[in-house]
């Protein structure tokens, strides 16, 4: 009997104490457009908190929510939310999460049909007849001003743009440019101080690859694909060099070959030879592109 008594006490204790939560749709077949409502509500709330999506972000995506509205008290939360769909079809209202004092409760899914109301043969008139109105040059301008100075403005800037990149692309590859950078070259190989230490090999290595660098692009000469003596007939069918900077090349490049191999091994004072000949043959190379050019005729 006690037992009786003890199952009865517990079930009437759940009952009393545990939050009840509830769910409503006033209508589940809506005409487009149509307003339609769809209630929360948890009761025996004894003060907790309860936690859900914010508002107007409940429903899913196809639902446009008008009105969301949240009425809490200490013992009962009602929540009223106004939707309305704008697409003919099936849509679903999901189970719902509520967190009740910490505790996650479900509301029931709800099927909503959303049809259109509008028949085929209906007609629709407008209010007022169309009125025709004749537009001068003034009014169209009026009207598509921005759109043709936003094209015009469009215009101007690519054209800078393109300009600017000209310019920098001709500024980059210009003869002057080229000489100084491979100065720079030359000097940062210095610095390295293989004369010196009687690195020849390193020595040769990196002034040959400096030189192929810059004939290449200051001379438009494939240098830095072609093997030394094809690089010399070259030179010479181009006649863009001078003979005497092609004597320089030639000496260098046929030396920094033997280097390559083990056949020979400068001193010091022909590495300095060499590496002054070089430099002066860069700096003299504006020249051989003004001879070229009186050539050409360009």
């Amino acid at each position: 009997m006690k037992k009786i008594f003890f199952i009865i006490f517990s079930v009437l204790n759940v009952f009393a104490f545990s939050q009840t939560l509830g769910s409503t749709l006033d209508k589940k077949t809506l005409a487009l457009g149509e307003a339609g409502v769809f209630r929360i509500n948890i009761s025996n709330l004894q003060g907790k908190d309860v936690v859900s999506a914010p508002k107007n972000e409940l429903l899913p995506f196809h639902f446009e929510e008008i009105k969301d509205s949240i009425n809490k008290q200490a013992d009962r939360y009602d929540r009223i939310i106004e939707f309305a769909v704008f697409e003919e079809g099936k849509y679903t209202i999901p189970a719902l999460d509520f967190t009740i004092g910490g505790k996650i409760f479900h509301t029931i899914p709800y099927e909503i049909e959303v049809v259109n109301t509008a028949q085929k043969g209906d007609q629709i008139n407008d209010i007022m007849k169309n009125k025709e109105v004749t537009l001068d040059v003034k009014d169209y301008w009026q009207l598509y001003k921005f759109y043709i100075l936003g094209v015009l403005i469009l215009l101007a800037l690519i054209f800078a743009i393109y300009q600017i990149v000209k310019y920098g692309k001709r500024r980059k590859s210009s003869p002057v440019v080229m000489t100084n950078q491979t100065l720079k070259d030359l000097e940062i190989l210095r610095k390295k101080k293989f004369i010196e230490n009687g690195d020849y090999r390193s020595f040769y290595v990196e002034l040959i690859d400096i030189s192929r660098n810059f004939i290449t692009k200051q001379y438009q000469i494939p240098a830095d694909v072609l093997l030394t003596d094809d690089l010399i007939d070259v030179m010479k069918l181009n006649n863009a060099i001078s003979p005497q900077n092609e004597t320089i090349v030639e000496d260098i490049f046929l030396r920094g070959d033997l280097v390559k191999f083990a056949k020979t091994f400068p001193d010091q004072t022909m590495m300095e030879k060499d590496f002054e000949d070089m430099k002066t043959f860069v700096k003299r190379s504006s020249k051989d592109l003004e001879m070229e050019q009186l050539r050409t005729g360009v």
